[in-house]
């Protein structure tokens, strides 16, 4: 459906697993942003991926097998994998598992990893956590599996939740400009009773229609070719006593929102909000108006007319709101 239409059932009580937006093919201007990002970015990011993959070999060891949470997780586990191939010479199995907040876990998915693994070698990955919403999903369905891990890998955590993370930044990564073309043309995640059975695992549609426009691999490729084996130290900025959940609800209470999630902290987060749901406005710290990273949230709130205003956000280069 059209993403005001979505958008008024969303907020009408309609799970918004039940539908999905139209995807589309994003303007030139914005696929040159989208270039340019990648070239600035696919260091950052392929260094935050081999920190994250150290810490995971370190704490799992190498019979981890690598489940991601769809979508976002998709392009990050994918990553995981070649780097601990490429470092450690290790060829570590890959799923990638559909998760729903309100809706919880596909437990049919995990019923058949653990026919297949122990329940110690399976570890959840996500591409970055926004203010933690999905965390705490995964922690609520896990009490149902012992020995599973509670545990969730991303490549940055600006919220500061967790510490397997490759950077605690609000790092710009590539992939969360886009929609389907750098998720292998896969739409994320649906569940409705009239469509998927019991026995089924979560649904998903392959958008074989854009295909030409399909940019998952050279996404993957181009992160690749950065890999270092290296040990380089994270500098991130000062440790943060607060989380991510804190800050966005102050911005709630500053902003009379009673729903916080209609607040998406961080870049991706802001970066979906533009690309999928109904922005109110966009918030951009203070001191990153003129962040290179922020050039694709400015171009989009720019087509979309969307306003921008400066914050004194502390987690976060920028916040996306949505309208109510």
């Amino acid at each position: 459906q059209p993403t005001e239409e979505r958008e008024r059932l969303i907020q009408s009580g309609k799970h918004y697993c039940e539908m999905l937006p139209i995807e589309y093919v994003p303007s030139e201007i914005y696929m040159q942003v989208y270039q340019e990002a990648l070239k600035n970015y696919a260091r950052p990011t392929a260094e935050a991926v081999g920190r994250l993959a150290d810490k995971i070999i370190a704490g799992k060891g190498r019979q981890v097998v690598l489940v991601s949470l769809a979508r976002a997780g998709i392009p990050i586990g994918i990553l995981l994998k070649r780097y601990i191939r490429w470092k450690y010479q290790v060829e570590v199995n890959h799923y990638s598992i559909s998760i729903i907040r309100g809706r919880g876990i596909d437990h049919n998915a995990m019923k058949f990893l653990l026919q297949h693994y122990q329940p110690q070698q399976l570890l959840f990955v996500d591409g970055w956590i926004g203010k933690g919403a999905i965390l705490k999903e995964l922690k609520k369905e896990l009490a149902a599996y012992p020995g599973v891990s509670t545990d969730i890998a991303v490549a940055a955590d600006p919220a500061n939740v967790t510490e397997l993370c490759g950077t605690h930044e609000d790092l710009l990564i590539p992939s969360s400009c886009l929609n389907c073309t750098v998720s292998g043309l896969v739409s994320r995640t649906f569940l409705r009773d009239d469509i998927i059975g019991k026995e089924d695992f979560h649904g998903a549609v392959y958008y074989g229609a854009l295909k030409n426009e399909d940019l998952s691999y050279s996404f993957i490729d181009a992160i690749e070719q950065k890999f270092t084996k290296e040990n380089i130290p994270n500098e991130s900025k000062q440790a943060l006593k607060t989380t991510g959940i804190d800050e966005v609800t102050h911005l709630a209470k500053e902003y009379g929102i009673a729903d916080i999630n209609l607040i998406k902290p961080g870049i991706g987060e802001a970066t979906r909000v533009l690309l999928r749901r109904v922005p109110w406005k966009i918030l951009v710290a203070e001191d990153a108006c003129d962040d290179p990273a922020l050039a694709h949230i400015f171009r989009l709130a720019e087509e979309k007319d969307v306003p921008v205003e400066r914050h004194p956000l502390s987690h976060y280069k920028a916040c996306g709101m949505i309208k109510k």
